[in-house]
């Protein structure tokens, strides 16, 4: 992200990408269907397309949501990371396959309209192993249509990145209700299958362990809480890295702390850990060109006012900052977005700090 920036759009990158999803589905319908022709000689091509693509979806929902956790605890995750949201549109795609086929094949000859048919069909919402499971499917799918649906940049910068950010948490939901959907339905099978309850099990571990992992990791160090408002001594200078920064909770907010290369010296300057374009953790990126860029998709800010480079406008929260006897202070309270902090100077030589 620069002056020069133009919009990405099709890039090799983008185009590798999406060639190695698609071969990717492709070579797992074609084992799955293999399989099951060779293994369940009674079942129909139609009912293991259906079975197939379920499969899928549900297998690409826990790789989009074990991307997130993987990146905290792994920066190599981060290509992964690059085009999610394309893999968030096709496990959607996959879905709407599996829940096509689905209607069609169970719903489509009957008097009533097939999608009535599917909420009406059954009524047993009272009993466990008669529930309709059904209508929970439909109702992920109808999530996972809105996240695909907005997933384009265009209704991020609309809806703000708080907002898309929080409608785009609801993937939980359908990932609980296609869990649910999944486990309900495997209920109601004549075989009742022990391994299928067992690959939801650990599927399920797995990315909550994920979760609770990166959480516990990505813990911001507690410094030494401050009367009031006065600034609070969140570490030595020498405990931040070059051109990258160490992460603080200060009064309930994440503040990243970044000392790096300057005209005349080094520098420190304090800024909001949360990116505006989805909330990434600026704080894990470094200071390329004198500005601090995101790890996640490389936007950029200045350090001192939080301000994106023109011809950008995305503004964070500044934090006044000060330097003593080599202890970096930094004021709990955020500035405006946009605003001026002026950032405390280093000396050259030794790396001691200035009182500022």
């Amino acid at each position: 992200m620069s002056a020069e920036y133009q919009a990405v759009l099709w890039n090799r990158n983008k185009k590798l990408y999406d060639l190695t999803i698609a071969a990717g589905v492709v070579v797992f319908l074609g084992l799955f269907v293999g399989i099951g022709v060779a293994t369940r000689t009674q079942a129909t091509i139609e009912t293991l397309l259906i079975r197939g693509f379920g499969a899928g979806a549900l297998l690409l929902l826990h790789v989009v949501l074990a991307i997130g956790p993987l990146c905290r605890l792994d920066p190599r995750f981060l290509p992964l990371l690059y085009n999610r949201r394309h893999l968030g549109v096709c496990t959607f795609l996959l879905a709407l396959a599996h829940g096509g086929f689905s209607i069609l094949q169970f719903h489509g000859l009957g008097v009533l309209n097939p999608l009535v048919s599917v909420l009406a069909s059954n009524g047993n919402y009272d009993s466990l192993s008669q529930f309709p499971f059904q209508a929970l499917g439909l109702l992920a799918l109808v999530i996972l249509f809105l996240l695909a649906a907005t997933s384009h940049d265009f209704w991020l910068a609309n809806l703000t990145a708080p907002v898309w950010k929080s409608l785009h948490m609801v993937v939980y939901v359908a990932y609980g209700l296609i869990l649910a959907h999944v486990a309900l339905g495997s209920l109601q099978a004549p075989e009742r299958p022990t391994a299928l309850a067992v690959l939801l099990g650990i599927g399920f571990a797995g990315i909550a362990s994920l979760h609770l992992v990166a959480g516990w990791r990505e813990r911001a160090p507690a410094p030494d809480a401050a009367a009031g408002h006065s600034a609070v001594d969140v570490c030595a200078v020498s405990d931040i890295p070059l051109d990258r920064a160490r992460i603080f909770l200060l009064a309930d907010e994440r503040v990243a702390v970044f000392r790096y290369r300057a005209e005349g010296g080094e520098r420190i300057a304090a800024v909001s850990n949360v990116c505006q374009h989805q909330n990434g953790p600026l704080g894990e990126g470094r200071v390329v060109d004198g500005c601090i860029t995101c790890p996640w998709h490389g936007y950029q800010y200045r350090p001192e006012d939080g301000c994106s480079p023109p011809p950008f406008t995305e503004t964070i929260p500044t934090f006044s900052v000060r330097v003593e006897r080599d202890r970096v202070l930094v004021d709990p309270r955020p500035n405006p977005p946009g605003t001026h902090a002026e950032p405390a100077r280093l000396g050259t030589a030794s790396g001691a700090g200035e009182p500022s």
